[in-house]
């Protein structure tokens, strides 16, 4: 089993190679490889790579995109295995087998990782963003640093943030404009307790679905909506399910790129700058393909198929942002007030 596992994802990275939906991979002819001659290195490294989204997402694209700049920096001395679609695992269960040494590198969403690390949960918090480009300077600024460091006391080493996009609302019930339409819908959401409070506060409640169930479950009527970002909520055919589509913007969905603190101490330090430069050029190809994805995939949303969207104005959103506003006082004991601040600067920055 383990065997046809592995020539099916050898299958899907040769796929992807040669399909990105119209995105391909930037030229990496340039990129030197490691010459092991010189350096005196012999050993093989191969590292497992578990994802739960779809290929053509903005994760799984760059995961692809990271494992054939890694073949190609290091000669092919350290190879990257990756296994989407949650194939060898879930979501939760993806950090107990990067503790136990099963894989070596997760992305797992930030909402999953608050269940591990409860300063997270400041991810989660509504309305955080108003900008990709404040998003963009959080990472690249003191709050990825103050966030990396966090987690690395839980015992994982962080080497990136990588994009998705903002999350928007779909459902089957009716239009949601204001946060009184949300009043008595079930919404599926990640595991975070911010996000159940944030649904509970304007009189909704929440779920925790697998990603890979929540087709049938919208299907099914076992729900009435989910929260997503547009590539996640096209890639796994969501609004095929879904009458109602609003562009919200409420949240913002990224991922933290892992990998277990101990396997990377028994890579050579010149294997370990081959991956770290490998994966800062990923990050930046993955954060521009992530915002364009998201602008293909709603297009195709609204021309295949009778999904009603609708676009939350400005005004609008200062109604949400008013309604959820309470969270952010009632998080801040855990996640701290320096975090706060900085996101508060942040803001200011503008």
């Amino acid at each position: 089993m383990k065997g046809l596992i592995s020539i099916i994802t050898f299958l899907i990275v040769g796929i992807l190679t040669a399909f990105y939906i119209g995105f391909g991979f930037p030229d990496a002819t340039e990129s030197t490889a490691v010459d092991v001659e010189i350096v005196g290195l012999h050993e093989k490294f191969t590292l497992k790579f578990s994802h739960v989204v779809a290929e053509n997402t903005p994760k799984g694209l760059a995961a692809a995109y990271f494992a054939e700049l890694v073949s190609e920096k290091t000669g092919g001395w350290v190879e990257i295995q990756v296994y989407p679609n949650g194939v060898l695992y879930d979501a939760q269960e993806e950090f107990d087998a990067l503790k136990n040494g099963e894989v070596q590198m997760i992305a797992p969403a930030f909402s999953e990782v608050t269940v591990r690390d409860p300063k997270w949960i400041v991810m989660d918090l509504p309305y955080l963003f108003d900008s990709e480009a404040k998003v963009e300077q959080a990472f690249e600024g003191s709050v990825g640093e103050l966030l990396l460091k966090s987690i690395e006391r839980e015992g994982f080493k962080g080497l990136a943030f990588w994009d998705n996009g903002f999350k928007q609302l779909t459902n089957n019930v009716r239009p949601i404009i204001l946060p009184e339409d949300v009043h008595g819908l079930l919404f599926r959401v990640m595991p975070s307790e911010a996000l159940f409070k944030t649904y509970q506060t304007v009189g909704a409640a929440a779920v925790t679905i697998s990603f890979n169930d929540v087709y049938n479950a919208l299907r099914d009527g076992v729900i009435d909506g989910q929260e997503n970002t547009l590539s996640n909520i096209y890639s796994k055919g969501f609004y095929q399910q879904q009458q109602y589509m609003t562009i919200t913007n409420h949240n913002y969905l990224g991922y933290v790129v892992l990998i277990d603190p101990e396997f990377w101490r028994t890579l050579p330090e010149v294997y370990q700058s081959s991956i770290l430069e490998a994966m800062e050029e990923v990050t930046a190809w993955q954060r521009h393909h992530a915002r364009e994805l998201n602008k293909e995939m709603l297009e195709r949303i609204a021309v295949g198929s009778n999904i009603e969207i609708y676009e939350q104005t400005e005004e609008e959103r200062a109604v949400w942002r008013k309604a959820l506003k309470p969270l952010y006082d009632v998080y801040e004991p855990i996640i701290g007030k320096e975090l706060l601040d900085e996101f508060a600067k942040l803001q200011n920055d503008y």
